[in-house]
């Protein structure tokens, strides 16, 4: 019968074979299978035939499919089958399963399932066909019968789980299920279902079975749940071990029990090589793992807080005289890793640990749009800038001393660079380069890991590419297999489809160019910037290897020509990358040239007589109704002519008998730059389609094409601006040609204005970047202001005429320096180079410096008609500029660039003259300029000024030394003005109280300089209560009722703010200090140490309360200073109170308070609280004021009231939170009085304002108010508004006398 059904299979029709078993019975199909599988006989051609015999488009054929399904499975699952037997078996059962109908998988699901919830299973193996019935039963669309009603196959497949999860699992059978469930597809929600319900039955498993159990969770976990899976596991451990120390120290009759102590390790240790091993095949279960755990949490947190202490402990002098200095972390953490050299191995693991955590916890951030927190080119200031850099520090101090770490740190940080594409990743790639420098030759063992890196260039973000190429710099030059690979990947990069693949490619090649010399290039020497990589001490520039350097090259820059067809930011990488190739590899000058040229050609009008003479209809793309720029021309004549400068000063002079070979290019360029000039000079904007009654709106295409040949022509301009100076040698007629060429510039500028002030397009917030470079900057500069040469008088007489011009030219000073203090960088030749960056930042800032000093700006404003600001006023702000980015990205140049200030030091080469000496003078100068600012009587008052020239002076006196008699003598000076001037400019006050407090902290604590404040703050906005008269101290001119608040209230309270943190840190440290074990001749220094820092801190303390007894009487307005004041009272009393609760603990071992404390009480009893509660009352008053207005205006102003309503929300916020922690620093005071057996509650008056009050009338009122018609709704408006006023009034107060 077998043979048969097997022979009728094998026809082409099934005909036959169904109608032959349709005449068989259900148990003769059975026992023909049994018959088949027991006996050893391969089932598999029988099985084929009963399912080609059996359609599912039938009913009898899905119905006869199922009986043999359910019999298989039973067949399976009895034990009796060989394993290749059972094996097939369920192999042809899955192949089938998807053609099954839905009731069908219904009803074998529900099998499982009853089997699992019975517990009748007997091996397990049917279990592999559940995930396939699951899957298919999934994708059935039809509505399937459950219960009562009817649900899809997805809906149908969550019940099923949903069941079998609620079931009871067989011990035997968990890890198979479990597994089981690796194959099924499931939501999230389903899931977590299924890890909960095995995480619970970790329990009932004997030790032996949970490390399997164990690895097929992981290996689920990759599903996702990953975090739900580890905590799970490791508080099972933790509750394990936890069980096992309770009953090892426990009776000995446990022990019988328990599970002996190195079995529970050994699984625990298989368990950490499971979590180990799925952590390789999934980084994100390792990334929630290093969440989870808290292994070094305890010293990242440490180190940062240290950190953090250093820097408070920097900023305050008032500490640095109470807290001895101590060892910085760094040093000792370094310490270890300097150590570890004497086979500490255990440790060095760790090590590498920390330093990772502590780089990818500190790193830069990527804040609000996609700018980074800080780069890696500002020196480490914060404290998790510093905790950062002590991780990159660990890294690469135990690269240095540890040879077998060094291939898992260089894998660690290149695994971070190419995976952390959304994330700042400077400071690894800093980690990266240091590392190769060191030793790049010892790191050619890591080139499988850095080409493998190669392979993801095209997918990573630009900077990352530059970065990384730019780091393994070094290896290439050693390791020609490593080169040979880049290549590769950068040309498949170059023919990339996404843009940015393209343009990492150029950067790549641009990168090659410049450091494989070839033969002949001129020397390092002989270049404007050193070649890089000169750690690498291998001779690479031997002849044979410059001149297969030379083929290299010739090769890389022709497939760079096929770039000049791409888009616009493909070819303006390489017109940016071109002069740094030819200034590092001067043999190429032929070829860059000719291939600028060539491109040149294509956008040059040849016939002199036609205007204008540039193709700005070639340079635009036009597809469909978009405009898009295809060449950027200003780019490319910038590159020219700066190439051509380089190639005019640098080759010519040493090729002088090649200079008939070598002319051809440079005399095409050269005249046709000239061509060029002499015709934009003729032209008109007419002639490039551009003038004032054309559409320069960016949502036209028309616009958008107008908007890019203005900005074409304006960069041509300047470009030819810097060109025809260059070559000009102080002609009169070349100044005349660029003044004719700025005047294009200037007209377009305002237009370009003009329109987008109309439109109110992104153009008006919208700098243009300037061409012009720096080099060119510095040199202008010091032509228009500081050139005296009679030679060059007349010529440069037609630039000065210009105060346009010169306006221009400082304003594109001002650009360079905002772009490198944003950037570290420029735009132009030597950007990168910080070296000649910073040679001409000194020239600016004479010149600049010069100019103010010598022209000041009430002089120049009493002549000048031109709108915008002064060239006096934008030097002056240039020069406030200059000087914070000279502290923030080269700190370690600041004697130097104070020196080049100092015109008169020069010839007398002041070495000994410190930074502090310097940055006086300069300070001087600043300070003259001030006083004869506010000594003008101008009615018209430049707050603007005054306001940079505090700022000036705010930057120069951080680099006074804080123990220098200078810096005192600044603060005198800064009192002095504060005191004397009573200007009524708001931003010009906060600027000189912000640096009155920062000198004032570097010499004392600004306590006493807060009373004085606030008791003027009081005496200028008056008192609470109306009927008082506050006398009026006087100490600060400078806080007058304009002036008083919100600005010095609001710095005053900043401040006061800064000292609470001070003095929390202080009680901090004290409370650190009890209990802890010293040595006899230790205890007496910390018992003297702890006197006085207690003293500092009651001290303190007292003074501010005497600060905060003004502010809570002043009558401030409702707004920002309420709202201060009373968050600061808050934290006020939270510190009080954590200083009652350091006594309760002195009290337990000493038993008594000093009387310094209790006189601490006694003055915030009297002088602080009573004033809180009614300044408490003060708020809700002027509150319900405010309510009441609004309440008035509310069908007039809708928006009034809203805004009304959130100021009030917002300022009552903070008033339970006083109220509490008034409260609390009451009920440890009781405590305190307990434990000290003084009464220091007679000191305390409660108050009735924190009481509930409610307003009967008022309540009775607002009821009515609901009830009332809309006809009637202005007059009970009016009627409770006037109700409102009444009843909210308090008792009238009896008149007193301020003491």
């Amino acid at each position: 019968m077998d043979q048969k059904i097997i022979s009728l299979a094998a026809e082409k029709t099934a005909e036959k074979l169904q109608e032959f078993l349709q005449c068989l019975k259900d148990d003769e199909l059975t026992s023909l299978l049994q018959k088949h599988a027991v006996k050893g006989k391969s089932p598999g051609a029988l099985l084929k035939g009963i399912f080609k015999g059996s359609p599912c488009s039938e009913e009898a054929g899905a119905l006869r499919r199922l009986k043999v399904y359910k019999y298989c499975i039973q067949l399976v699952e009895s034990g009796d089958l060989h394993r290749e037997i059972a094996s097939e078996i369920t192999g042809l059962l899955m192949l089938e399963a998807h053609s099954l109908p839905g009731s069908s998988l219904v009803e074998l699901a529900n099998g499982f399932v009853d089997v699992v919830r019975e517990g009748s299973l007997v091996n397990g193996k049917s279990l592999e066909l559940l995930p396939i019935i699951l899957t298919a039963l999934a994708t059935k669309k039809e509505n399937l019968a459950y219960g009562k009603g009817e649900l899809n196959g997805e809906e149908y497949k969550k019940q099923l789980i949903n069941t079998l999860c609620s079931s009871r699992w067989d011990q035997q059978f968990v890890i198979q299920l479990t597994s089981m469930f690796r194959d099924v597809p499931l939501s999230i929600e389903e899931l977590e279902f299924v890890v909960e319900k095995v995480l619970r039955l970790l329990s009932r498993l004997d030790l032996q079975e949970i490390p399997p159990l164990v690895y097929q969770l992981l290996l689920l976990s990759s599903k996702g749940s990953r975090t739900k899976v580890l905590e799970g596991i490791i508080a099972f451990f933790s509750q394990l071990d936890k069980s096992h120390s309770e009953e090892q120290s426990g009776d000995d009759l446990l022990d019988l029990v328990t599970v002996p102590s190195g079995e529970l390790r050994h699984v625990e240790g298989t368990i950490i090589l499971h979590i180990v091993f799925a952590i390789k095949l999934d980084r994100d279960l390792g990334r929630e793992l290093m969440k989870h755990l808290k292994i070094f949490d305890l010293l990242k947190t440490s180190i940062l807080k240290s950190f953090r202490d250093l820097q408070l402990l920097h900023s305050s002098r008032f500490l640095q005289n109470l807290v001895p200095q101590k060892s910085c972390v760094s040093t000792m953490i370094l310490e270890v890793v300097k150590n570890s050299v004497h086979s500490w191995d255990h440790v060095t693991q760790g090590l590498v640990e920390l330093g990772f955590i502590l780089m990818d916890s500190y790193g830069p951030k990527k804040i609000l749009g996609g700018k980074t927190t800080e780069t890696s080119l500002v020196p480490s200031k914060t404290p998790s800038q510093q905790a950062c850099k002590l991780g990159a520090n660990i890294l690469l101090e135990t690269f240095k001393i540890h040879e077998m770490i060094r291939k898992e740190i260089v894998e660690q940080v290149l695994n971070r660079v190419v995976s952390k594409t959304s994330s700042p990743i400077s400071h690894f790639l800093d980690l990266l380069s240091n590392i190769i420098i060191y030793a790049p030759l010892v790191l050619q063992s890591c080139s499988s890991k850095v080409t493998e890196a190669f392979d993801y260039l095209s997918f990573l973000p630009l900077h990352t590419v530059q970065g990384l190429l730019k780091a393994v710099q070094p290896l290439l030059k050693v390791s020609m297999s490593m080169r040979d690979s880049l290549i590769l990947v950068l040309r498949k990069a170059m023919f990339a489809n996404q843009l940015d693949a393209r343009k990492s490619a150029v950067a790549g090649f641009l990168l090659l160019l410049k450091n494989f010399k070839v033969l002949g290039s001129l020397s390092s020497s002989q270049c404007s910037q050193s070649i890089g990589a000169t750690q690498v001490h291998v001779d690479v520039h031997s002849r044979y290897n410059s001149v297969a350097n030379e083929a290299f090259c010739l090769e890389i820059l022709d497939s760079l020509r096929r770039c000049l067809g791409q888009q616009a930011d493909v070819r303006l990488m390489l017109y940016e990358g071109f002069y740094d190739v030819l200034r590092r590899n001067s043999q190429l000058a032929n070829s860059v040239m000719n291939t600028l040229l060539t491109q040149l050609k294509q956008y040059y009008e040849p016939k002199h007589d036609l205007l204008p003479p540039l193709k700005l209809e070639a340079c635009i793309l036009a597809q469909g109704d978009q405009i898009f720029l295809q060449e950027p021309l200003a780019h490319l004549l910038c590159c020219i002519q700066h190439c051509l400068a380089w190639y005019r000063n640098k080759v010519m002079p040493l090729e002088e008998e090649e200079e008939e070979e070598e002319e051809g290019f440079q005399q095409d360029l050269e005249d046709m730059l000239e061509s060029i000039t002499n015709r934009m000079i003729k032209s008109e904007l007419e002639d490039f389609e551009l003038d004032k009654s054309a559409d320069f709106s960016q949502t036209t295409s028309v616009g958008i094409k107008n908007n890019i040949y203005a900005l074409l022509v304006m960069g041509v301009c300047e470009v030819l601006i810097e060109y025809n100076f260059n070559i000009g040698n102080f002609s009169k007629n070349k100044f005349e040609e660029i003044l004719s060429l700025f005047k294009c510039y200037s007209r377009l500028t305002d237009i370009l204005k003009e329109k987008a002030g109309k439109g109110k397009s992104t153009m008006a917030n919208k700098t243009v970047r300037s061409f012009l470079s720096m080099k060119f900057v510095s040199t202008l500069l010091v032509a228009l202001f500081r050139d005296s040469s009679q030679s060059h008088e007349e010529s440069l007489s037609v630039l000065r005429s210009s105060n346009e011009f010169m306006r221009y030219a400082v304003n594109v000073a001002l650009q360079k320096v905002q772009q490198l203090e944003e950037t570290g960088q420029v735009d132009g030749p030597d950007g990168q180079n910080l070296d000649r960056i910073f040679q001409n930042l000194c020239e600016i800032t004479r010149v600049l410096l010069w100019r103010y000093t010598s022209i000041p700006t009430a002089v120049e404003e009493s002549g000048k008609k031109e709108k915008g600001k002064t060239i006096s006023l934008l030097c002056l702000e240039g020069l406030q500029r200059i000087f914070h980015t000279v502290q923030q990205l080269l700190p370690s140049k600041i004697h130097q660039f104070l020196r080049a200030l100092d015109i008169t030091d020069e010839d007398e080469g002041g070495e000994d003259v410190n930074i502090t000496q310097r940055a006086t003078f300069q300070i001087r100068q600043f300070q003259r300029s001030l006083v004869n600012l506010l000594s003008s009587q101008d009615d018209d008052f430049n707050g603007k000024e005054a306001l940079l020239l505090v700022t000036v002076l705010s930057s120069l006196s951080k680099l006074l030394d804080p123990s220098s008699p200078q810096l005192i003598q600044m603060l005198s000076w800064t009192v002095k003005m504060c005191k004397e001037n009573s200007l009524e400019d708001a931003s010009f006050c906060k600027g000189l109280m912000n640096l009155l407090f920062s000198l004032h902290v570097l010499c004392k604590s600004p306590v006493s300089l807060l009373r004085d404040l606030s008791q003027d703050i009081h005496g200028q906005l008056g008192d609470l209560d109306q009927d008082i008269e506050v006398e009026k101290p006087n100490h600060f001119a400078m806080v007058n009722p304009r002036t008083a608040a919100p600005t010095v209230c609001l710095q005053v309270l900043s401040q006061a703010e800064k000292v609470l943190e001070e003095v929390d840190w202080l009680i901090t440290k004290l409370k650190g200090h009890l209990g802890h074990e010293t040595l006899s001749e230790e205890a007496s220094q910390e018992v003297s140490l702890n006197q006085a820092l207690e003293k500092a801190a009651i001290l303190q303390l007292g003074t501010l309360l005497t600060a905060f007894h003004e502010l809570v009487q002043t009558a401030l307005p409702s707004g920002s200073c309420v709202d201060s004041l009373l968050r600061n009272l808050s934290k006020i009393y939270t510190i009080l109170t954590a200083l009652v609760k350091y006594y309760l603990q002195v009290c337990r071992s000493s038993g008594g308070i000093p009387n310094r404390m209790e006189k601490l009480v006694k003055l915030s009893g009297s002088h602080l609280t009573p004033q809180c509660y009614a300044f408490i009352s003060y708020v809700q008053n002027i509150q319900n004021e405010s309510l009441s207005f609004a309440g008035e205006k509310k069908k007039e102003k809708t928006a009034a009231v809203t805004t009304a309503m959130a100021r009030v929300l917002r300022e009552t916020k903070p008033i339970p939170n006083l109220i509490f922690a008034i409260e609390q620093y009451e009920k440890f005071l009781i405590h305190l009085s307990k434990k000290s057996k003084v009464n220091l509650m007679q000191y305390m008056k409660l108050s009735t304002s924190r009481d509930f009050r409610i307003n009967g009338d008022i309540l009775d009122t607002a009821l009515q108010e609901q009830e009332t018609d809309e006809e009637n709704e202005s007059v009970a408006d009016q009627t409770v508004a006037s109700e409102q006023r009444k009843d909210s009034q308090e008792p009238a107060k009896k008149k007193r006398k301020k003491k």
